[in-house]
C-alpha cells in the first residue's frame, strides 16, 4: 500500500527564511530517501546550475493527512559535493551541539505569531476604525471581544500533539490576532526541528481557514507590541547551580557578543526591540530578576530555587530557531566549560 511523504526543507529566502514542502508518494516498506528539488526558485541556487538535494533528518506523524502519511523535514545539501549548503543552518547548530554535549544544553522556545485575514489581524475592524480597542483586554484573554482565531490555535495544538511535538503550551498574546505556542525543552538541534515543524503545521492549518499566519516581528506599527520568539535555556551546571546562572548571563552581554547574537535574532528586531511593549532596547544588554524588560529574564522562582533557567527575550519571532540555538550554546557553554 503506498503512502505520502511531505518533504520539508527551509529556502534561501531573506530576510526571513520561508518554509517549503511537497509530496512524494512512497510504497509500503519504503523509506523516505533523498529527493531533488529546483534551488532557482527557492533562492538557493542559479537557473544555470539549479538542483538542490533533500536529505530527510526528522520525520513524524502526518496529524493532517493520518493513516501511514508522514512529515519529513530536510536538511538542503548541494549536489556536487553532498555538503551542507550554505542557508543549511542546522548542520552548523549540530556541530556546536555535538561539541558541548557534555553540558546537556536545553531549550524552550515561545513562538508568538499573528493571525491576518484580508490584509488586516484577525478580529480588527474590517470597516470603519481600524484600530480596535487599545491592549489591555487581549493577554491570556477569554471572549468574542477579547479574542481572535481560538478555533485555529486549538486545531494547531491538537495536530502538534499527534505529530508528537514536545508543544508545552498556547496562550492568547498582548495584540489582539496575536498568539503563541511553546515547544520544549528540547535540545539545540531538537527544538529546531520541532520548530519548523510546529510552523509548518500551523501555516497549513490556518489555510485551511483562509487566514495567514505571520511571524513579522513588528506587524503593526505604532503601539502594537511585536511578536518575538523567547528562548529559555538551561545547561546542566545552571539546572544545578545559581552561580553558572549569573556566569551565562554575564558571558551573553559580554563585549562584542549581543552584537553578534542580534544579527542572528532575526529580521526587523530594530523595530521590536525599543524599549517599550516589554522589551529592552538593543542597543543595551542588561539582566535581571523577573524583568520583562530586561535583555535577559532571571524568573523568580530560578532566583528563589537558586538553580533553573533564563530566558533570552530578543529573539524575534521570524529567527531561523537553529541559528539561535548555536549562538546561545556556543557562548554560554564556552564560558561553562
Amino acid at each position: 500500500m503506498a503512502y505520502r511523504a511531505e518533504y520539508i526543507w527551509i529556502d534561501g529566502t531573506e530576510p526571513s527564511a520561508l518554509i517549503r514542502s511537497k509530496t512524494k508518494i512512497l510504497q509500503d516498506g519504503e523509506e523516505p530517501g533523498l529527493w531533488g528539488f529546483d534551488g532557482s526558485s527557492t533562492n538557493q541556487a542559479p537557473g544555470s546550475n539549479s538542483d538542490c538535494v533533500l536529505q530527510p533528518v526528522y520525520q513524524v506523524y502526518d496529524p493532517i493527512r493520518g493513516g501511514e502519511d508522514v512529515l519529513v523535514l530536510c536538511e538542503v545539501l548541494i549536489p556536487d559535493t553532498m555538503e551542507p549548503h550554505p542557508t543549511n543552518h542546522r548542520a552548523a547548530c549540530r556541530e556546536v551541539a555535538e561539541k558541548y554535549a557534555d553540558q546537556d544544553m536545553w531549550f524552550g522556545m515561545e513562538q508568538e505569531y499573528t493571525f491576518f485575514k484580508s490584509g488586516r489581524p484577525l478580529g480588527w475592524p474590517e470597516q470603519g476604525v481600524f484600530y480596535p480597542a487599545p491592549q489591555g483586554p487581549y493577554y491570556c484573554g477569554v471572549g468574542a471581544t477579547e479574542i481572535a482565531g481560538r478555533e485555529i490555535v486549538e486545531a494547531h495544538t491538537t495536530a502538534c500533539m499527534k505529530a508528537g511535538l514536545m508543544i508545552s503550551g498556547t496562550n492568547a498574546e498582548v495584540m489582539l490576532g496575536q498568539w503563541e505556542f511553546q515547544i520544549g525543552p528540547l535540545g539545540p538541534v531538537e527544538i529546531g526541528d520541532q520548530m519548523w515543524i510546529g510552523r509548518y503545521l500551523l501555516y497549513l492549518i490556518a489555510e485551511s481557514f483562509g487566514v495567514d499566519a505571520s511571524i513579522s516581528a513588528k506587524p503593526i506599527k505604532g503601539d502594537w507590541n511585536g511578536a518575538g520568539c523567547h528562548t529559555n535555556f538551561s545547561t546542566n551546571a545552571m539546572r544545578e547551580d545559581y552561580d553558572a546562572i549569573i556566569k551565562a548571563c554575564e558571558a551573553m552581554g559580554a563585549p562584542g557578543v549581543p552584537e553578534e547574537h542580534l544579527d542572528g535574532y532575526g529580521h526587523g528586531y530594530e523595530e521590536r526591540l525599543t524599549g517599550l511593549h516589554e522589551t529592552a532596547h538593543y542597543s543595551q544588554f542588561r539582566y535581571g530578576v523577573s524583568d520583562r524588560g530586561a535583555s535577559i529574564r532571571i524568573p523568580w522562582q530560578v532566583a528563589q530555587d537558586k538553580k533553573g533557567y533564563v530566558e533570552d527575550r530578543r529573539p524575534n519571532a521570524n529567527i531561523d530557531p537553529y541559528v539561535v540555538a548555536r549562538l546561545i550554546t556556543s557562548t554560554v557553554c564556552s564560558a561553562l566549560a
